[in-house]
């Protein structure tokens, strides 16, 4: 993709453009295990909620928003203040040009200047890839530092199957 891409936060006027992006994951993937693309409306308080708080990263080329990463608490107990969980969603056909690792390591600077510590991913897994689950997103997180921490087996049922969740973590600080 090269550097021919703006790394912005995201605005709440950009909910449609998200939502288009995420609607792929929804219908066509068990990336998430989410069965119904939210409503604008909804995805947009879901926006303000984590903005109050964390950072909401996009990616846009020449004026369209190609991909989004933000932030979010982990768990919602004061000890975890210096924790959060990290999602991500690339326009399906800008995966594999360096986008998302540009994303996230822009979120983790927004996220260490916020005094962020450990971060999460909490991530679909499949037993066996299939058409709708590989292993990319393992692969992703893994290239980026992350390391598997815990795996929850046949926990999300999407598409008549049953797949797997684990969790990555990566530490971005020093635990003083």
């Amino acid at each position: 993709m090269g550097n021919d891409y703006l790394i912005r936060p995201a605005r709440l006027s950009d909910v449609e453009a998200l939502l288009d992006i995420y609607s792929y994951y929804v219908e066509e993937t068990a990336i998430t295990f989410e069965y119904d693309v939210p409503a604008p409306d909804e995805f947009k308080e879901r926006m303000r909620k984590i903005l109050k708080r964390y950072p909401y990263l996009l990616a846009e080329q020449k004026g369209r928003i190609m991909g989004y990463a933000y932030a979010g608490p982990f768990v919602g107990r004061a000890a975890y203040q210096w924790s959060c969980e990290v999602s991500i969603y690339i326009e399906k056909d800008a995966r594999g040009r360096g986008l998302g690792g540009a994303l996230y390591h822009a979120l983790e600077k927004e996220l260490q200047k916020m005094g962020i510590l450990n971060l999460y991913a909490c991530i679909a897994y499949p037993a066996a890839e299939d058409e709708y689950l590989t292993r990319n997103s393992q692969q992703f997180h893994s290239h980026l530092g992350y390391v598997t921490a815990g795996r929850f087996h046949k926990c999300g049922y999407k598409f008549g199957r049953w797949y797997d969740m684990i969790w990555m973590e990566k530490m971005i600080g020093d635990h003083h």
